[in-house]
């Protein structure tokens, strides 16, 4: 899979004061593709836990905000992965509006993989590196 794509509509509840998304928001559609991305893919997070003793946690995240996006606003979120390694994933992530696929929102998100009971590291399971 090169690129997958989720969309999205901005609620009144993303917006601030200022009737723009909130910054963080962005980070939620990112979480939110992401998620979506690896159920794609054949794979629940509660599920890998409970079958391989292992979730994700964002270890990093660049983001570089370009266009505010508005109440209403139907968005497309990017997932691609960029690097693969024993117990991370680099993910590239763009925000576009729908309608004039203007780029609003840009970044890398860094996820480690990690033993779910003790936050150690580890690999990704087999299948799912299977499916990378």
């Amino acid at each position: 899979m090169n690129e997958f794509l989720w969309p999205v509509r901005v609620y009144y509840e993303d917006t601030d004061a200022g009737g723009v998304v909130y910054y963080a928001n962005y980070l939620r559609f990112m979480e939110r593709a992401r998620t979506e991305w690896l159920r794609k893919l054949g794979f629940e997070q509660d599920e890998l836990i409970a079958q391989h003793n292992v979730l994700f946690a964002v270890r990093r995240v660049q983001v570089d905000y370009r266009q505010p996006a508005r109440f209403n606003d139907r968005l497309v979120v990017s997932v691609k992965v960029m690097e693969t390694g024993k117990a991370s994933l680099t993910f590239a992530q763009a925000i576009r509006r729908e309608s004039d696929n203007i780029l609003l929102c840009d970044g890398e998100v860094k996820i480690a993989s990690l033993e779910a009971n003790s936050f150690k590291p580890r690999a990704i399971p087999a299948p799912l590196q299977q499916q990378l």
